[in-house]
C-alpha cells in the first residue's frame, strides 16, 4: 500500500502539504457528506503513518513501520497535528468519537439535521410529585392534576398562523432551517452551518403570525390531566405519561410528564416490600386460652369498604411478640398477579387498674401458680 499515492503527494512533501493533502481527501471523502468509508479508512491510515515523523522514517526506508501500521485501525487518535501545533505535551488530544463534531464546526456537514430542528421545536418535558396514602396502592388509583404549562394555542391549533393564511417557505434558508457561516481557522476557511436566525430553525414562516400566540403555536395555559397510578406502586417509582409535558413549538412534538409516586406513612401499617405489618394488643386471658378476633385490615381505610374485616385465631399459650401471617392481605404485586402478606404482632397487655373482683380472681390464679 503507496501511503504518498493514496494522499496523492510526492515523497519529498512536507509535513505541511502532508497535512493540507489530508485535510482535503477527508473534506471529500467523509461518510457524513456521502463519501466512501473504505476510501476514508486507507486516508487515515495514511496520515497516521505519514504525519509521524519515527513512523514515516520507518516508512520511507523500510516501505513499513514496526508497529503494524498494516493493520492501522480506523478509530486512530486524531490529535497529534494539533498536539503537534500546541506543544508535545499539551494534552490536547480527542479521539475518533469526536469526528463528527470536527467536522461539522470545520466543514460544515456530519450530524443529523432532522433531529437538529425536531429538537428544536419539542417541547419541555415536566416532572413533578404526587402522594398519595398507603391504601391507595391497593388498586388502581385514579387522579385529575391541574398543570399551568405552555398548551396547544386554541386559535392556530400550534401553526402559529393566523387560521386561513399561509405558512411559506423561510427566504433566507431555503427551507432548510440552516445558513452558512464562513469560519476561519489555522487549517484556512471553512464553512460552517447554524441555526437560521429568520424562521429559528423551522424552514417556513408565517404569512401573519397568529394573534394568541405570535407565531410560537403556543401558549401559556392550564391543563387537567387524569392519572392512573397502577396498584402495587411504591415510593418513588415514577410514571411516564408521553406527550402530557409542555406543547412543542409550532406543531412540535410534546414533552413528557414524568409522575414520581410518594406514598405515605400509615399509622397503623408499615409496609415493607409487597407486605403490611402491624401489631394488636390482646389481654392475658385472650393469649392464655387463646380466642378470635374481628380486625380492620387495610381494605377497611378505602372508601365504601369500612365492613373490611377478618377474624384472626390466636393460638392458646401465644407469648407477647408472638408474630401470625395471613395471606394475602398485603400489598398487590407492582405488574403481577397475587398480593403480600399481613403479619400481626401480638402485644400482651397488662392493665394499670384492676377492678376487686378482677383482683380477688387473679390471687386464686396466682395461688394455683400463673
Amino acid at each position: 500500500m503507496d501511503y504518498y499515492k493514496i494522499l496523492g503527494i510526492p515523497r519529498g512533501a512536507s509535513s505541511e502539504e502532508i497535512k493540507k493533502a489530508y485535510y482535503k481527501l477527508a473534506h471529500k471523502y467523509h461518510p457524513d457528506k456521502g463519501g466512501d468509508k473504505e476510501k476514508m479508512k486507507e486516508i487515515n491510515q495514511a496520515y497516521q503513518i505519514l504525519s509521524d515523523k519515527e513512523k514515516k522514517a520507518q516508512y520511507d526506508r523500510f516501505g513499513q513501520t514496526f508497529d503494524g501500521a498494516g493493520n492501522t485501525d480506523f478509530n486512530w487518535a486524531w490529535g497529534r497535528p494539533f498536539a503537534e501545533n500546541a506543544g508535545e505535551d499539551s494534552g490536547f488530544e480527542f479521539g475518533f468519537e469526536d469526528l463528527n463534531d470536527v467536522f461539522e464546526d470545520f466543514f460544515g456537514f456530519g450530524g443529523n439535521k432532522t433531529a437538529r430542528k425536531k429538537n428544536l421545536k419539542k417541547g419541555r418535558d415536566i416532572k413533578i410529585d404526587i402522594e398519595i396514602p398507603l391504601e391507595a396502592t391497593l388498586t388502581d388509583f385514579k387522579k385529575e392534576i391541574s398543570l399551568y404549562k405552555q398548551i396547544l394555542c386554541p386559535r392556530c391549533q400550534g401553526r402559529g398562523a393566523e387560521p386561513d393564511t399561509a405558512v411559506k417557505e423561510c427566504f433566507s434558508c431555503r427551507g432548510t432551517g440552516e445558513v452558512q457561516q464562513v469560519k476561519r481557522s489555522f487549517f484556512g476557511s471553512f464553512t460552517h452551518w447554524t441555526v437560521c436566525p429568520e424562521c429559528k430553525g423551522e424552514g417556513r414562516i408565517p404569512e401573519k403570525p397568529c394573534n394568541v400566540c405570535k407565531g410560537e403555536g403556543r401558549v401559556k395555559g392550564e391543563e387537567n390531566i387524569k392519572i392512573v397510578i397502577p396498584a402495587g406502586i411504591d415510593s418513588n417509582q415514577v410514571i411516564k405519561i408521553i406527550g402530557k409535558g409542555e406543547a412543542g413549538r409550532k406543531g412540535g412534538e410534546a414533552g413528557d410528564l414524568y409522575v414520581r409516586v410518594l406514598v405515605k406513612k400509615h399509622p397503623v401499617f408499615e409496609r415493607r416490600e409487597d407486605d403490611l405489618f402491624t401489631f394488636i394488643p390482646i389481654n392475658f386471658s385472650q393469649a392464655a386460652l387463646g380466642d378470635e378476633i374481628e380486625i380492620a385490615i387495610l381494605d377497611a381505610c378505602l372508601p365504601g369498604r369500612q365492613g373490611n374485616k377478618i377474624l384472626l385465631k390466636v393460638p392458646s399459650g401465644s407469648e407477647s411478640g408472638k408474630v401470625l401471617r395471613v395471606s394475602g392481605k398485603g400489598i398487590p404485586h407492582f405488574a403481577g398477579f397475587g398480593r403480600g402478606n399481613l403479619y400481626i404482632e401480638l402485644i400482651i397487655k397488662t392493665p394499670k387498674k384492676l377492678t376487686k373482683k378482677q383482683k380477688e380472681l387473679l390471687e386464686k390464679l396466682k395461688e394455683e401458680g400463673l
